[in-house]
């Protein structure tokens, strides 16, 4: 049975977000316009072929969304999540969810959280199939030197939200 999903489109500083919800009111995907194709090729690996209607976030996903914006960084440690990966995938996004918001950790360090020191490209490879971004915060996650690395909604983009959280890069 197919899951009945909401795509919700929302503007926010960075760019209009997507933001797929279940019934339940968890979010199973979180994305930026601009790279909806991404986000429905995730959503389909993760639960198969999914319907999107045009809707309504709950008003408390979209209110901790706008509540993250204006400056309460720890409104989105509080809006539910549901993933579908595979058990290492979901230790890694559950590791991201424990980054502090004006944190950073590199690769190594958080595969070294999940237990699993010399995995270090395979949590690359998890962190950027995470299909709930921010909220799931992958942007806090830097090359081991400092530097930005890849980011699924652009570098300039990370380098945003960092900001916006008081990292300095």
């Amino acid at each position: 049975m197919r899951p009945e999903l909401t795509l919700d489109r929302l503007a926010t500083p960075v760019g209009e977000m997507l933001v797929v919800t279940d019934a339940g009111g968890a979010v199973r995907a979180l994305d930026f316009a601009d790279y909806e194709p991404r986000m429905l090729r995730l959503l389909a690996r993760h639960w198969g072929p999914v319907d999107l209607t045009p809707g309504r976030a709950p008003d408390r996903v979209r209110d901790a969304i706008a509540a993250y914006f204006a400056g309460d960084l720890t409104a989105l440690d509080r809006v539910p999540v549901k993933t579908n990966g595979t058990t290492f995938q979901k230790d890694v996004w559950s590791a991201l969810r424990s980054i502090p918001a004006g944190e950073t950790v590199s690769y190594g360090a958080l595969a070294a959280r999940i237990g699993r020191p010399r995995a270090v490209r395979a949590v690359g490879l998890a962190n950027g199939r995470n299909p709930v971004g921010v909220i799931v915060p992958c942007h806090r996650v830097i090359g081991a030197n400092g530097t930005l690395t890849g980011y699924a909604g652009g570098v300039e983009r990370k380098r945003a939200l960092l900001a916006h959280e008081g990292v300095m890069v």
